[in-house]
């Protein structure tokens, strides 16, 4: 029997088998067997047997034990004992009296006390209803706690789910108020006849979830009963009443709170309804409205109840356009976790991060943006209120599910918590005793892999990490705020509200936009939920860029390519920026919606910084090579090489236009892309692996590259031992073909042309030379201009021996002994008067033409290649491929003056940016900068110069800009 007690759970064998022997329940004998009595012994041991297996089941067995033993104690006194013996023959009443008493100490003491109040759990009903015989203060607390029991019993016997629970409770304090009300009317009714009194529940009673243990929150409104009669008189009557319900509730079950009533505690008790609307108006916080989110009627005068309700509910559904609104719910979240001593925050349930007030938090404010429009999300409960935010695609479905099973679950342990002493606590215990005991009331048990304790704490730490990470994912969705500063009207994308509104907004075609809009939102399905939700929001977005019309079309066409794909929308809706960086990006660029169209997948970029930081050149060139490696045949090779150059082009543009990299950064990245490019395209085109190795010249050779920056390079390549030169010579040649014909295939992917015209003799020279004939050329035939291409040039792929050898040779070149003659200064200032003349495009701007125009790039870098070529052989800093270090080197070592070179600088980066963001905005290469129009509209707003966001400021200040750079070229280039 030892060992059958402790399966059972009994800690205290002896003290067991001495309550149910003899002396006890009489279950057992003094030898351990069951007692025979008048039945047979198979009888006596499958009753003893079913009294056992219900005390297992019992999260406490040794108090449900010692509970029934005082209570059949009692029952004996009072000669009900046999009642008593018969009724717990009863399969349903014996499981629901032991797990009360097992669980509940405070519930058996009120047994024992009361005795044949037991019998209450005999009936089905879940609760004994308070009526009109509860009409004083002990009859009422007798209703009350008989109600509780049965509430309780369901709950513990899995009668009842929590929800089901809560709504039982939240019915029970209804009708508590009520009778309260009705005693307090009873006992003061010249007072009850001088007023209509409502009791409005808030808070958990409010939202039908209320805690076995809680205070009840309310606030009174009154009205005279005669609408002639003074309305002071009225209110002071309905004080009374109110105070007296305050004081009757106090007594009979819990603290009623009315701190939720405006003004608080220092606020009147009772209000008008004039009252309340006047406040609400003027003076309420964001936190109270969305208190307001639960409120209800629940005692009293019903028909003012209703229209309280009915009066303030719309300014509860226009709080969310408040442009603080969205900030005080979050602020308020944080004071609240704030409030925790520090010492019980890990084991907080309810006001703890992971626990229940993050999900309440995070609905409200879901129910408060998005509920002024969609009245499904109306309402005071919150598994209800996620239910619909779910349905209606406000939530994922996935995180909806995992955010109501949490919520049940904390409410479940919340429940277990409270029900051991009936006192109001939150929080998980840290007593090994204490934290076994409720995880036994929780249902869980021990097996061979781990203690019930250790099932508890893993679920428990489970719900509370989805809690954690989807409160933030959900409270902190940056798409919140701004669905908020929409206008109520704005959100309802009805046809005419539509159409009004892309008008105001500044569509060009109004009509057009409407059929996109209509084409995105038509029909029921979830894709269309969501597109309505969005939209509204990101019309408001599209609408800041110069082009609205394009940047709708745009999204509709990545629509139209994602909307099956399941991620899509979620991620629109729940990743972080995305959704407002999408619109900043397929409003202003061209470029980018080009690059997105073919590559939508790359959209999963954009919901994480980490993402858009420009990977390192070693990465680029690993996974560029392997990606061809997985191919044999050359153009399938080629293929996937130029998509992964695709997407990184993609990474770039992104994080350019949002603003996580400057000019400098940019042109580093894109030099990085098309390095990994070029050695990937040169292992395709080598197989044999022939010593050849790839120079990068002019942009590329200083990793300056733009948007539109083709790649110059020089090809190197050494005789292999053994090889004949003319035969190393040809094969060398047919790599460098195939090179540049992989990479000018037709394909939709943006091209990378493959420059080689810096080489010797320019195009009349061979494409491939040896480093040997290199060394012959520049030796002997070498222009100044050509001694000038070299100081950009670097090794970007193929044989890095071969290329340092080319580099130190070119050092000789780029960096003479001595400087320049007179004759080489005065021969590079007439090739760049003949480059001001000749190749600036016919009409065009001179002075915002951002490569060859005045103060442009090309002033900048020649002024600085000149002082290179002048200085670079004494003066080592100057020995650099990056315009922007020269110009430094060249300022710190005294070649210039420092505000020359700050003028250079700033023109240089002035005009660099330019000409990217017009390669962005018109998707095609673009020196000119446009005086007027869409087109500098869209600089200016990719730029996103806080302090310069006028068109024609910006305009003026890139002239400015220029032309301080341009009398620094004068000073230094012309006159040097």
């Amino acid at each position: 029997m030892a060992a059958r007690l402790a399966r059972c759970g009994f800690t205290d064998g002896a003290r067991a088998r001495e309550l149910l022997g003899p002396q006890g329940l009489g279950v057992l004998d003094d030898s351990g067997q069951a007692t025979v009595g008048d039945i047979d012994q198979a009888s006596a041991d499958a009753g003893a047997e079913a009294l056992l297996d219900a005390f297992a089941r019992a999260a406490d067995p040794d108090l449900a034990l010692l509970q029934l033993q005082r209570i059949v104690e009692a029952e004996r006194r009072d000669g009900a004992y046999d009642v008593l013996a018969a009724a717990l023959s009863d399969e349903t009443l014996r499981d629901r009296l032991i797990r009360v008493l097992g669980t509940s100490a405070t519930l058996g003491d009120y047994l024992v006390a009361n005795p044949g109040e037991w019998q209450v759990l005999c009936a089905a009903e879940e609760t004994v209803p308070i009526g009109e015989d509860a009409a004083d203060v002990p009859s009422l607390r007798r209703a009350y706690r008989r109600s509780l029991l049965r509430i309780v019993a369901a709950d513990l016997t899995d009668g009842a789910d929590i929800e089901q629970t809560m709504g039982a409770l939240s019915a029970l304090a209804d009708a508590t108020l009520e009778a309260a009300l009705r005693i307090a009317a009873a006992e003061q009714p010249r007072h009850a006849k001088a007023c209509r009194l409502a009791v409005i529940a808030m808070g958990k009673c409010g939202g039908r979830e209320l805690n076995y243990v809680s205070d009840v929150d309310v606030v009174f409104v009154a009205e005279p009963t005669n609408p002639d009669a003074d309305q002071e008189e009225a209110l002071r009557a309905a004080t009374l009443l109110a105070s007296r319900v305050i004081h009757v509730c106090g007594l009979v079950a819990w603290p009623v709170d009315a701190a939720l009533r405006p003004e608080g505690s220092r606020g009147p008790l009772v209000r008008t309804l004039a009252s309340y609307l006047a406040y609400y108006r003027k003076w309420a916080k964001t936190w109270e409205f969305q208190a307001l989110l639960k409120a209800r009627p629940a005692a009293g005068d019903q028909l003012l109840g209703a229209q309280w309700l009915q009066e303030l509910q719309p300014l509860v559904w226009h709080a969310a356009e408040r442009p603080e609104a969205v900030q005080d719910v979050r602020a308020m979240r944080r004071r609240i976790v704030d409030a925790v001593p520090a010492g019980e925050l890990d084991r907080e349930i309810k006001r703890g991060p992971g626990g229940l007030r993050d999900i309440e938090f995070a609905v409200q404010l879901l129910q408060l943006v998005h509920g002024r429009v969609d009245e499904s999300l109306r309402s005071p409960s919150t598994l209800e209120a996620l239910r619909a935010l779910t349905d209606g695609g406000y939530v994922g479905r996935v995180d909806g599910l995992a955010l109501g099973d949490a919520y049940r679950f904390l409410r479940t342990v919340e429940h277990r918590l409270q029900l051991q002493r009936l006192r109001r606590t939150h929080t998980v215990p840290d007593d090994p005793a204490a934290l076994r005991w409720l995880a036994q009331a929780l249902g869980y048990s021990s097996d061979a892999r781990r203690t019930a304790v250790e099932a508890f704490s893993a679920d428990w730490h489970r719900y509370a990490g989805d809690v954690r990470r989807l409160h933030a994912k959900l409270l902190y969705r940056p798409l919140l705020a701004a669905v908020a500063r929409v206008p109520s009207e704005e959100l309802r994308l009805t046809p005419e509200a539509a159409g009004a509104r892309l008008k105001t907004l500044g569509f060009a075609d109004p009509a057009g936009a409407l059929r996109h809009i209509q084409a995105l939102t038509a029909g029921v399905s979830r894709y269309a939920l969501i597109q309505r939700q969005l939209l509204p929001v990101l019309l408001s977005e599209f609408a800041d860029a110069p082009e609205p019309d394009r940047g709708l079309l745009a999204y509709r066409q990545v629509s139209d390519k994602l909307g099956t794909t399941p991620w899509y929308l979620r991620l629109l809706r729940d990743e972080g920026p995305v959704a407002m960086r999408l619109t900043r990006l397929l409003g202003l660029s061209r470029y980018v919606t080009d690059l997105l169209s073919r590559d939508p997948e790359a959209l999963r970029l954009l919901a994480d910084d980490t993402e858009l930081v420009a990977r390192s050149a070693e990465a680029l060139c690993e996974g560029f090579q392997a990606a061809a490696a997985r191919h044999t045949n050359p153009e399938q090779a080629i293929a996937a090489v130029r998509a992964l150059r695709r997407r990184e082009l993609f990474r770039v543009a992104a994080a350019d236009l949002l603003g996580l990299l400057d000019v400098s950064a940019v042109g580093e990245a894109l030099a990085d892309v098309t390095d990994a490019t070029l050695a990937a395209a040169l292992a395709i085109a080598n197989p044999s692996g022939l010593p050849v190795t790839i120079i990068g010249m002019g942009r590329l050779g200083s990793a300056e590259m733009s948007y539109p920056s083709d790649a110059d390079v020089l090809f190197v390549y050494e005789t292999p031992p053994g090889m004949p030169d003319e035969a190393a010579a040809g094969a060398a040649l047919a790599v460098a073909e195939e090179l540049r014909r992989l990479l000018s295939m037709p394909c939709p992917d943006p091209p990378l042309g493959v420059d080689a015209d810096l080489r010797p003799e320019g195009r009349q020279g061979p494409l491939v030379r040896s480093l040997d004939a290199y060394r012959r050329y520049y030796a002997q035939w070498s222009k100044v201009w050509e001694s000038q291409a070299l100081l950009r040039a670097r090794h970007v792929a193929g044989d890095a021996d071969l290329g340092a050898r080319f580099l130190e040779m070119a050092d000789r070149v780029r960096y003479p002994i001595g400087g320049l003659s007179r004759e080489q200064v005065t021969e590079i200032r007439r090739i760049k008067a003949r480059v001001d003349s000749e190749r600036l495009p016919r009409g065009a701007d001179p002075a915002t033409h951002t490569k060859l125009g005045r103060g442009g790039l090309a002033d900048v870098e020649w002024t600085v290649q000149l002082l290179q070529l002048r200085h670079g052989h004494d003066v080592e800093a100057l020995r650099t491929t990056r315009t922007l270090q020269a110009l430094s080197a060249a300022a710190d070592s005294g070649l210039l003056e420092y505000g020359d070179a700050t003028a250079l600088d700033a023109g240089w980066r002035m005009a660099s940016r330019v000409r990217n963001a017009l390669t962005l905005v018109r998707g095609r290469p673009v020196d000119q900068l446009p005086r007027h129009g869409v087109d500098l509209a869209g600089v200016v707003a990719v730029l996103n110069d806080s302090a310069v966001d006028d068109p024609q400021e910006f305009l003026d200040e890139y002239l400015r800009t220029a032309r301080r750079a341009r009398q620094a070229v004068e000073r230094v280039f012309d006159a040097g």
